[in-house]
């Protein structure tokens, strides 16, 4: 496993995909590129990062209100779209890392050479799955403010990059 800082994006709500209020985005670039799937749900799964799955990213805008996601690239490449429309495009690739606040939206536009993403929750929270509908508000920004703190960041731990950016409020 590459150690490797986190490079942060924040996002505003658009008024459709409300992305979170305080928390960026994360992405580690290159920490997983040795280490196989098992290994890498290993990683996650001994920072309380659990409920994990391993699949691809869906093609539309979406995002869970109730629970922040970690997604680490297992093969191939894709471009995201994170944030919603107005968001940004983001080049992801075996071995990288994006640590989603709840609320944030995220879309696969495009794929290649076998794309797959292990993907895993804060200790094992179950996930939600909002579009952007109109009628899922003010429910679904209650539900972000009130999401856990994590307890350990899904790579590093107790010690992780997480804890520089994503702040509780005094």
């Amino acid at each position: 496993m590459n150690l490797s800082a986190a490079i942060p994006y924040y996002f505003q709500d658009d008024g459709v995909i409300p992305n979170h209020p305080r928390f960026p985005v994360l992405i580690y670039s290159g920490v997983f590129t040795d280490l196989d799937s098992d290994q890498v749900l290993s990683v996650f799964h001994r920072n309380r990062w659990l409920n994990s799955w391993i699949n691809g990213v869906f093609d539309f805008h979406h995002y869970h209100s109730n629970v922040h996601e970690v997604l680490g690239v297992l093969s191939g490449y894709a471009e995201l779209q994170i944030g919603g429309e107005n968001g940004k495009l983001l080049e992801v690739k075996r071995g990288d890392v994006i640590v989603l606040p709840a609320g944030t939206g995220h879309k696969r536009l495009s794929s290649g050479s076998g794309f797959r993403v292990a993907g895993a929750y804060p200790e094992g929270m179950s996930y939600n799955l909002k579009t952007g509908k109109s009628d899922e508000r003010p429910q679904v920004l209650e539900e972000i403010r009130n999401v856990p703190f994590p307890v350990k960041d899904p790579v590093y731990g107790d010690n992780g990059p997480m804890f520089q950016y994503w702040k509780l409020p005094d």
